[in-house]
């Protein structure tokens, strides 16, 4: 506790110094971390397959190029972004100029998860750091390999005081969360997002929450099945189904359940062969917890593909699961996992009784090729966000929101969205003095009248 209260205090001396708001100084150190993330490209792939043997292709898709993709457009935009943003005055505050400021918080702490463990960390980071903010980043201590790379890439590019990375479990996590921070960034579970938000409540600290929830992906039978099949598969097992915007699970209709089911054994075996196991693309699960989580969700449940699982090595088979109850172990919450249960619709009133079943999600997917109907489901069901005849993909653009709603999280962050996460938006009204408008000083006498005719005028222009 002592350490980290150091930590905090030197921080907060070298934010108050100004130095992490020069526009000139954040993109020297964001360009010096593009540099060293590029360098130890091959590091990254590495650590990324001790940990749970991720293939170089999904590292760099999922890890890699995301954040490259990130800095590079936040080192494009980020004078602009910096600037105060004019907007118009209103009438009543005539003459006056107004603006829209961004200020940093100060001492930020970030805790990453485990799942995607190098993009997950490096993101917020970029956005912290790009809003002016200084950085404790709380790497996850299940992918040990990653989450050591990470601490030694970010000390050879910040000075602890700007940046510190701390390693460690939950202690260290809790022993941080008993300290006053600025701004609380949190990617994980939603228990865990509970406990981090009572944390941080006790300080009135704001936070983002980037958590997670049971996905639906509802597909009606105007589709091509090949094609969704060869889409749900890349969705569903990338990473091993250790993605928090997955889809959880399938709501097919009826007519097409079958058929449905056939495409997605070819397209599985397309993917990883007759044996996944021996598959160099197929990842593992994160340790052996996980996996024997996992393993309970098979328990009475009719299984029409996969199943398989080998404890010595973490594998998980993809697994596909045919009609569960809605009270089975794999129906209960977020499986984050390589399961992919496939219920069915005859109508879509049976649709929204499903979905509503569950907290809002933070992901949520239709296959259609009706327009009326996804832009109905859409309107309908509260959700974080999602896309259309695909999965997963809307993450991808930085230019969109990413975030949940409700159980799913708080807050959303991404390119632009990602530098006003970890900023206070400060209006300021700046008052010419040529010219004083009288109406609003006392006495009020006979002025009652002239401000109910201007009022519904003044700022509707």
């Amino acid at each position: 506790m002592e350490q980290i209260e150091q930590l905090i205090i030197t921080q907060k001396t070298f934010f108050s110094s100004g130095k992490t708001r020069e526009v000139a100084y954040i993109k020297s150190k964001l360009q010096a971390l593009k540099s060293a993330i590029i360098s130890n490209e091959t590091a990254i792939y590495e650590a990324l397959y001790k940990d749970f043997k991720k293939s170089k292709f999904e590292a760099y898709l999922s890890e890699i190029g995301i954040i490259l993709s990130e800095l590079e457009m936040t080192l494009k935009n980020i004078e602009n972004w910096s600037k105060p943003k004019r907007i118009r005055a209103a009438a009543l505050n005539f003459p006056s100029k107004d603006y829209i400021f961004s200020e940093p918080y100060g001492a930020v702490l970030i805790i990453a998860p485990w799942n995607y463990p190098f993009q997950l960390a490096i993101a917020p980071v970029i956005s912290a750091i790009a809003a002016g903010n200084t950085v404790v980043l709380k790497p996850s201590e299940l992918t040990t390999h990653t989450a050591q790379l990470i601490e030694d890439i970010l000390s050879t590019v910040f000075e602890r005081q700007h940046l510190k990375v701390m390693q460690g479990g939950v202690p260290e996590t809790t022993a941080l969360l008993k300290n006053r921070w600025d701004y609380i960034f949190f990617t994980g579970s939603v228990p865990v997002g509970k406990i981090v938000a009572k944390a941080a409540a006790h300080y009135m600290t704001p936070v983002t929450l980037e958590l997670g929830g049971k996905n639906p992906c509802i597909i009606d039978d105007s589709v091509d099945l090949k094609l969704t099949a060869k889409r749900l598969v890349w969705g569903k097992f990338v990473n091993a189904g250790q993605t928090c915007i997955a889809p959880d699970y399938l709501l097919v209709k009826d007519t097409i359940k079958s058929e449905l089911i056939e495409h997605l054994k070819i397209e599985i075996t397309s993917a990883y062969g007759e044996n996944p196991e021996n598959s160099e693309d197929y990842p593992r699960i994160v340790n052996a917890k996980h996996l024997e989580r996992l393993e309970h969700m098979l328990k009475d449940v009719s299984i029409v593909h996969g199943g398989v699982i080998n404890k010595q090595d973490n594998y998980f088979a993809p697994t596909l699961i045919d009609a569960p109850s809605l009270d089975s172990k794999v129906m209960e919450g977020e499986i984050f996992g390589p399961i992919l249960p496939i219920l069915s619709y005859a109508n879509e009133t049976e649709i929204s009784k499903i979905i509503n079943r569950y907290e809002k999600p933070l992901g949520f997917y239709v296959f259609s090729n009706r327009k009326e109907f996804y832009k109905t489901l859409i309107k309908t069901h509260q959700f974080g966000g999602g896309s259309v005849n695909d999965t997963m993909i809307h993450f991808g653009n930085p230019r969109l929101p990413f975030g949940g709603v409700g159980d799913s999280g708080i807050g959303a962050y991404h390119g632009r969205l990602g530098f006003d996460t970890f900023s206070h938006k400060k209006g300021i009204t700046i008052k010419a003095n040529w010219l004083d408008i009288p109406l609003r000083y006392a006495p009020y006498s006979k002025k009652l009248n002239m401000i109910h005719r201007i009022n519904p005028l003044i700022n509707t222009k």
